[in-house]
């Protein structure tokens, strides 16, 4: 799928993602992933359903699904860089993302968010019911560990 809009075309072709340029923002400027070593970065791309903003074929936004396309899909590594931020791309994406045809009829969508809740809102997001049901396993900081 394919959308151009003033300039901007959003798309869901993982042959169009920069890898490098994701794991660029994501490396030295995300907080979720900061010092994310390439190889991660490029497997994670290889493994989900990628979406990407670009303007004159440079990627200026990112965001991918792991999903099994039936029942679930976590949003993930959601990002529009700072020199392009107020345009609205963000909401057009998520657009984009909510309506593609691989993620239609699913149980459960999920993602986590430290500042973006507002964002989210707007596309039926909210807090999770019953969170003392949900667990997990974080490994905190993973990528900014020392090496032996």
């Amino acid at each position: 799928m394919e959308i151009i809009e003033n300039g901007f075309i959003f798309s869901d072709d993982r042959n169009l993602v920069d890898i490098k340029a994701v794991h660029h923002y994501l490396s030295t400027q995300s907080y979720w992933a900061k010092n994310i070593p390439f190889d991660i970065v490029k497997k994670s791309i290889e493994n989900a359903l990628c979406f990407g903003i670009y303007k004159n074929q440079q990627q200026v936004g990112f965001a991918r699904w792991v999903t099994d396309k039936a029942t679930f899909a976590y949003l993930c590594d959601v990002y529009v860089e700072e020199a392009y931020r107020g345009l609205g791309l963000s909401k057009k994406l998520m657009s984009f993302m909510l309506f593609h045809p691989d993620l239609q009829g699913l149980r459960r969508y999920h993602l986590a968010t430290l500042d973006a809740h507002g964002l989210y809102e707007q596309f039926g997001f909210k807090s999770i019911e019953n969170p003392e049901r949900h667990m997990g396993i974080v490994f905190k900081d993973l990528y900014n560990q020392p090496k032996d």
